[in-house]
């Protein structure tokens, strides 16, 4: 098997078990890994459709809780900023783009988890309700570029204060909805080849067994551990990929 099958495979499996555990960080966690050796565009539709597959299957975690009036200004920014994304991505060097996403990661996990150390609560913060629009949009951009729309809208319900549970109910089903229009622009933008459809069949297992181990990760972990294990999973996807 070659070596880059090889690496495609434990980047996915990894990528996996962190989603299915944090309900978001498939593809930051696969970029980090995958992006050493593959590039950006070949890696894109194959990271957003394994990433909508996952989240499909966890979407039972909070279906009866989701709260769909608070997700709709996520979901109209978005869908406005992914096409950008796509643009971006087919036009512009995205690892440059990546590296800046995660600095941004590196910067917020570690004042974070610094807080958590030093036993001081995160104050949080109110903001109008166009911020949440504006959060959809740059996740939106983000996802069109390599499917990182979770990133930037799980910091922000962080920063707005919101409970494990409460949080996963709003941003999976926004992440969800993002990755069918980043599918759907990637295709149009013809990233999409044989060579992708052959790397995303032979991840398949990988993805299977590796969200299976996060959803069980998930039902055990308490909400203090819960939210360390997510802040460190941000800390080593960013610093992955500045380095």
């Amino acid at each position: 098997m070659p070596a880059e099958t090889l690496i495609l495979i434990a980047g996915c499996f990894v990528a996996a078990i962190a989603s299915g555990m944090a309900g978001f960080s498939f593809n930051l966690i696969a970029a980090g890994i995958l992006y050493h050796w593959l590039p950006p565009q070949q890696l894109a539709p194959v990271v957003v459709i394994a990433s909508l597959l996952i989240q499909s299957f966890t979407i039972g975690v909070v279906w009866r809780v989701i709260r769909w009036q608070a997700i709709r200004p996520y979901v109209i920014g978005g869908v406005v900023g992914t096409p950008i994304g796509t643009f971006i991505l087919g036009h512009a060097d995205a690892r440059y783009i990546v590296a800046g996403v995660g600095m941004l990661l590196v910067i917020y996990a570690g004042f974070a988890l610094a807080r958590i150390a030093l036993r001081r609560a995160p104050t949080a913060i109110r903001a109008p309700a166009g911020a949440d629009l504006g959060v959809g949009f740059a996740g939106g951009v983000l996802g069109g570029i390599g499917g990182f729309s979770g990133a930037l809208p799980v910091m922000w319900g962080d920063l707005k204060g919101l409970r494990k549970d409460e949080a996963r109910a709003i941003f999976q089903p926004f992440i969800i909805a993002m990755q069918v229009v980043a599918a759907a622009t990637l295709f149009a933008g013809g990233f999409f080849t044989r060579e992708s459809g052959m790397m995303l069949l032979t991840a398949l297992p990988a993805l299977a067994l590796g969200t299976w181990l996060g959803l069980r990760a998930y039902k055990v972990i308490p909400a203090e551990g819960f939210r360390v294990v997510l802040l460190a999973l941000l800390l080593l996807s960013g610093l992955s990929l500045v380095l």
